[in-house]
């Protein structure tokens, strides 16, 4: 027993992790719009924050306008911040770089998307932040919690994720 035990331990310790890397595929004008960031691993940007929505808008310069709506704990005033999105130089890739003070930018990696655009999950290289956005202020429980599942796949640290709280419309 105590060999199987073992065999199973190292077994499991040296699976694969599925990669993290982002999607081949990436419609810059099919992602533009409004988007809810239903779950997060917070950043500096939105820790507490809460109902937060993002706008992007692709201007004629090929990167995004970003406008992100949001409210702070125990207040409901909703609070607004620009920044700006850059796809990657082949524009293609799930591979694009957050601005959110000049000059400074910061991966921002598509790492999963639906085939109809109707959620997207958002990482980094180095698993700092997650998000899970969708088209709509809710997400079937099954679909939370496979995407969840594959996020820990890839290493994510999904223990973290807090909800947006968003109240259905």
């Amino acid at each position: 027993m105590k060999t199987i035990c073992s065999l199973l331990f190292v077994l499991f310790t040296y699976m694969p992790m599925e990669k993290n890397a982002p999607v081949a595929k990436l419609d810059l004008k099919k992602y533009s719009g409004t988007w809810y960031s239903l779950y997060s691993i917070p950043t500096i940007f939105d820790k507490g924050s809460r109902e937060t929505t993002t706008k992007y808008t692709l201007n004629k310069d090929g990167y995004y306008n970003v406008l992100t709506t949001y409210k702070k704990p125990g207040d409901e005033k909703v609070y607004s911040r620009n920044s700006k999105m850059f796809p990657s130089e082949d524009g293609d890739r799930g591979e694009l770089q957050a601005q959110f003070i000049w000059p400074i930018k910061v991966d921002y990696w598509i790492i999963e998307l639906a085939d109809d655009y109707s959620y997207v999950v958002v990482g980094h290289p180095d698993h700092k932040f997650l998000f899970i956005m969708s088209r709509n202020q809710t997400m079937p429980k099954k679909t939370h919690d496979e995407i969840v599942a594959r996020c820990k796949a890839k290493g994510y640290e999904v223990a973290k994720l807090t909800s947006q709280l968003h109240e259905k419309a």
